[in-house]
């Protein structure tokens, strides 16, 4: 075996590692792909120059090439955004990368979490950065900081910012916010699994369900009323109930549908004193979307930190 073949078995040694790195930076299989790959190009390329420095951690520097290809693929998506309409191509809703496996990135987003990966996609390029690698892969502040060459307290607010974000800034707390999972949970449970009957008990019997043009299938808001009305249509929508996760929205518990991470509708509902759903609103219009704060229920086991005081923006 010689030296590339050895290297080789090394980096595939730390392949899945660098890869869970990269989707949740980048929230897309083919860009996370992308970035392992160049990777290992810059191994590769590193090794076999006489005058670099001998690598002692490969892991630790994997990660760390990994981490900033993904910062670099962030910053980029952001000025894009900021380009002027008129000068970007129109893209749809929910993108389609190309190369990718929709099969596979769809199990990553459900290991990661839809609720997650919608925020996540909200958070600031350096926001997310820092949140990932910190709260999800414990790489320690310092050498964050040092990736982004900031100072470990900028690096801490970062993180802490994003914490927040990811928590839910206003959380309904208490047994209110666990009578309302149950109900949307068992909701969820119902339509996913077509259960005409436990969706009837679920809601109130003049339960009103309201839905925005953007929702489809008619050019104009949907209004309908009546558990029985209300339950056919949600059946209905089976298919998109298969891409659903209850979440924080605007802190009370929802469901948001977001295929491969991307948020594409959103649901929220009002209860009646007894339990029973008495609203439900459907929302799917972009611009209502990026109104809603979408937070996290089921939090994977983060560190338990503080968060720390707003401080002002550093510039990227």
């Amino acid at each position: 075996m010689d030296e590339l073949d050895f290297l080789s078995l090394r980096f595939e040694e730390h392949r899945p590692h660098l890869r869970a790195v990269a989707y949740r930076m980048v929230g897309s299989l083919s860009e996370a792909d992308d970035a392992v790959q160049d990777a290992w190009l810059r191994l590769s390329r590193t090794v076999a120059d006489p005058e670099a420095e001998e690598i002692e951690n490969l892991g630790g520097w994997l990660t760390t090439v990994v981490a900033r290809l993904c910062l670099n693929m962030l910053r980029s998506r952001d000025h894009r955004a900021e380009d002027p309409l008129e000068a970007r191509p129109v893209e749809p809703v929910v993108r389609r990368e190309d190369g990718g496996d929709p099969e596979q990135e769809a199990l990553l987003a459900d290991s990661v979490g839809l609720a997650m990966l919608v925020v996540l996609d909200t958070l600031s390029p350096a926001e997310r950065f820092a949140f990932v690698l910190h709260d999800m892969f414990a790489v320690p502040f310092e050498e964050i900081s040092a990736m982004m060459e900031r100072t470990p307290e900028a690096t801490r607010q970062l993180a802490s910012r994003a914490r927040r974000r990811v928590k839910g800034a206003t959380i309904a707390r208490g047994a209110d916010l666990n009578r309302r999972r149950m109900v949307v949970d068992a909701y969820l449970t119902a339509s996913r699994g077509g259960d005409f009957d436990a969706l009837v008990a679920l809601l109130d019997p003049d339960v009103v369900l309201r839905a925005d043009a953007a929702v489809g299938p008619s050019p104009a808001p949907i209004r309908l009323s009546g558990a029985q009305v209300v339950a056919k249509a949600a059946l209905a929508s089976v298919d998109r109930a298969r891409t659903t996760q209850a979440a924080l929205v605007d802190g009370s518990v929802g469901l948001v549908m977001a295929p491969l991470g991307r948020l594409t509708v959103v649901l929220a509902f009002t209860l009646g004193a007894d339990g029973a759903i008495t609203e439900i609103e459907v929302i799917a219009e972009p611009e209502r979307l990026r109104t809603l704060e979408i937070g996290v229920i089921d939090l994977p086991d983060l560190p338990d930190l503080p968060d720390l005081p707003e401080q002002p923006e550093q510039p990227e």
